[in-house]
């Protein structure tokens, strides 16, 4: 897919995958449902639900590394800044030739503009968290995200998976 084609799909992700509501046991189920993702294809994931800074599910997947933590806050830095997917943010940028870095106010030390972080977005009320993963390549990371909300919102995955990247 393009980059234009890209935007436009995990745009059309943002507006499809969003919650009527999310508590603590919807992080719970959602986590499990990641986890159990994990487990079936042996991926080396750190798995990350949040709620505001509010920590609510929380896993890493042996053969991770202390670096995927790492990633995992700076992705989810990105969601909650621009309320956007942090896959979103990095495609929009690659697009205009910009980067994330002080000429756009912040610290790449604290920021990843890249694929596996997710907006919570509840009907209603907006963006209140963010679902985020580290361990696979970035669309992978991004596409995993997606495929375990989708499945946990009882969705058809197939309608909104983000194809495959196009040179």
């Amino acid at each position: 897919m393009s980059l234009t084609t890209d935007i436009a799909q995990i745009e059309h992700q943002e507006n499809q995958l969003r919650f009527t509501k999310f508590d603590e046991s919807d992080a719970w189920a959602l986590g499990n449902i990641m986890r159990e993702i994990a487990v079936r294809r042996n991926l080396a994931l750190v798995l990350d639900i949040r709620i505001g800074i509010r920590p609510m599910f929380y896993f890493a997947m042996p053969g991770t590394t202390p670096e995927n933590p790492d990633w995992v806050r700076r992705k989810f830095n990105t969601v909650m800044r621009f309320h956007k997917s942090s896959y979103r943010v990095g495609r929009e940028l690659e697009a205009k030739g910009n980067k994330l870095d002080s000429t756009r106010g912040v610290d790449p030390l604290e920021y990843a503009a890249a694929g596996g972080g997710f907006p919570i977005h509840v009907i209603g009320t907006g963006v209140v968290g963010a679902v985020t993963v580290s361990g696979i390549p970035q669309r992978e990371d991004h596409n995993f995200v997606t495929e375990a909300i989708a499945t946990f919102l009882n969705l058809n995955f197939a309608e909104v998976v983000l194809g495959p990247e196009t040179p």
